[in-house]
């Protein structure tokens, strides 16, 4: 459950005390009138119409210039409401978002920002993946895996084409490919300072691909972007593991300091499949949660730019999948 506080002028009391019993929320209450002319009306609502109610109350509000709506989280509500077992099974069954779009959006629009602690974290995350990767430390790279932060943009990417904002995606493209260079800059430099003695195993894992990693890299993706329109943040960790962004990223750099070329290449195919991969499957949920812009103009948009960014996605995989099939039958047996 949350709390949606609406701030706006007096006049709207009516109208919201409407809405809300239009959508059946679960309580109403309003404060007095402030000295603006303003009242604070605050609605408690389950997660099957929040949503609905957001969309409603943007539209009511949309042409007044001080009106606020905040949205906070509940941790618990006592005592607890009596629901009846025929309305419980009907909400587990709805496919519906845990979150809103605009809360999505709030989670994410972080993510995709191109800043010092971000650049930070990169040059961080890779120095410690080296030395991983060199040293065949398979606990060093889980680390370097957690707190590596490319994830992050990859899903507001995905997020920012669903809902046709373009702002977002062009924000999400320059932070993930800052951050990918940034990664294969400072592992060629760690690996011209501090030269392999021989390719490692766990080197060796990140320089080819097979359809086993597509799967995974799918699976991850699908399981990112659920933990957002659930609200299951603590399952990014796991993902971040399993995606495995930044080993690959750090393996490209290492291996053009070796001179090792055809690795290198491989490390490109993995951290390409990777990146298209977790996009397919998080526009996919995406789409599959119905999220998408609160207007119809803007679903109008949103679903041509979701059409074709499916297609290029699908087209990107096909074409490394061909890759992967040629690469492999190039190898000597």
């Amino acid at each position: 459950m949350k709390i949606i506080e609406v701030i706006a002028d007096a006049g709207h009391k009516d109208t919201i005390h409407g809405l809300a019993e239009q959508y059946e929320v679960s309580d109403i209450w309003c404060g007095p009138v402030n000295e603006d002319g303003r009242i604070s009306v605050k609605l408690l609502l389950d997660d099957d119409n929040r949503q609905a109610v957001l969309d409603s109350l943007q539209s009511l509000l949309q042409a007044s210039d001080n009106a606020k709506i905040i949205v906070s989280p509940v941790e618990a509500v006592l005592p607890k409401a009596a629901e009846k077992q025929e309305d419980k099974k009907e909400n587990q069954k709805k496919a519906r978002a845990a979150v809103t779009r605009e809360e999505i959006y709030s989670a994410v629009e972080v993510n995709s920002r191109l800043h010092r602690d971000y650049i930070l974290l990169v040059i961080l995350s890779s120095i410690v993946a080296s030395a991983g990767l060199l040293e065949n430390n398979v606990a060093v790279i889980i680390g370097a895996m957690v707190i590596a932060p490319l994830l992050g943009p990859i899903i507001a990417f995905a997020f920012g084409t669903s809902l046709g904002d373009r702002e977002l995606v062009l924000s999400s493209l320059s932070t993930i490919v800052t951050g990918i260079s940034v990664a294969i800059t400072v592992a060629y430099v760690t690996g011209l300072i501090w030269p392999a003695q021989n390719i490692t195993q766990e080197l060796l894992l990140r320089t080819d691909i097979n359809y086993a990693g597509t799967v995974i890299a799918l699976a991850s993706g699908a399981a990112a972007s659920l933990s957002l329109v659930t609200g299951l943040s603590s399952v990014l960790v796991g993902v971040m593991v399993a995606v495995a962004l930044m080993p690959p990223a750090v393996t490209i750099g290492l291996m053009l300091s070796d001179n090792s070329y055809d690795y290198a290449i491989g490390a490109v195919m993995l951290l390409a499949v990777n990146i298209v991969c977790i996009n397919l499957s998080a526009k996919l949920v995406f789409l599959l949660k119905g999220i998408q812009p609160r207007t119809w103009i803007e679903t109008k948009k949103a679903r041509q730019s979701r059409t074709l960014y499916l297609l290029v996605w699908i087209t990107l995989l096909l074409l490394l999948i061909a890759m992967i099939y040629l690469r492999h039958r190039a190898v000597p047996a």
